[in-house]
């Protein structure tokens, strides 16, 4: 994994100040390599120690280590893999920033995602008797998006995105039944508290968020994402983009055991 990576999946689990050294390096990785540990500590607004226990916890010796391989993972491409949008970029900049930057998330994804925990949440929601499907803000429309295709399919499905609603519904579901759960960080309480409610009632619970989530261990299966995919860019609500593929990738995976239809013909396409 490349060190900016790792420093996205770590930081949840750092101190306040720590977490200060991971979003500075994380928004402008340039900068943290061009600066005395020093000058970036004061920019942190952190001691020097508390930058280098943030290093170390990466496995780097000190700052100038952690500047190397940052600068290394930066020269092989490792990077944000695109610019960030400026004041006065035209439409046709913007719409390449963009593309880049959806591109690049949906290679790392793909690249990262587990396959063998991709065909068991298959299995599982093609044996589904019901599918709800749960999220909030934009993983609420992806769960909008998933209500869609798996009704295409003939599939019983629901999709709420209101806290009170899907922990009302999820302690009402039964064995044989499945959740559908994203969330870009796999900590929200109330969609933590209604999964946990749906296991209770015997649920199978598919998850699609970030590696080392609660949301994650709580599942039956999860389909983890880097959490590089949600780093500040110029893609708003980019994690998004990445969500509908591993929704499109499941629905037509269903498709496939339910029915003897090829893809191209199961309506998922509009």
């Amino acid at each position: 994994m490349l060190l900016l990576e790792r420093l996205e999946d770590l930081k949840h689990h750092l101190s306040r100040c720590e977490r200060k050294v991971a979003d500075l390096v994380l928004g402008d990785p340039q900068a943290a390599i061009r600066e005395s540990l020093a000058a970036f500590a004061a920019r942190a607004g952190v001691s020097e120690p508390t930058v280098i226990r943030c290093c170390r916890a990466l496995g780097c010796i000190g700052w100038p280590d952690f500047k190397l391989r940052l600068a290394q993972g930066l020269a092989s491409g490792g990077g944000s893999g695109h610019s960030a949008v400026q004041a006065g970029d035209d439409a046709g900049v913007v719409l390449a920033k963009v593309f880049d930057a959806a591109i690049l998330m949906l290679q790392r994804t793909r690249q990262a995602i587990d396959a063998a925990a991709l065909e068991q949440a298959t299995r599982l929601l093609a044996a589904a008797r019901r599918i709800e499907c749960y999220g909030h803000g934009a993983s609420g429309i992806v769960a909008l998006d998933a209500q869609q295709k798996f009704y295409r399919l003939g599939v019983p499905v629901v999709a709420y995105s209101d806290a009170h609603v899907h922990a009302m519904s999820a302690a009402l579901l039964k064995p044989g039944d499945a959740v559908l759960a994203i969330s870009q960080s796999g900590r929200s309480p109330e969609l933590l508290g209604s999964a946990q409610r749906a296991r209770a009632a015997g649920a199978d619970l598919v998850a699609i968020t970030v590696a080392g989530s609660p949301l994650a261990a709580l599942a039956t299966v999860a389909i983890t994402v880097p959490a590089v995919a949600a780093a500040p860019g110029p893609l708003p609500g980019g994690s998004r983009v990445v969500d509908l593929a591993i929704v499109d990738a499941l629905a037509i995976g269903v498709a496939l055991r339910r029915t003897p239809l090829i893809p191209e013909s199961t309506g998922l396409e509009t």
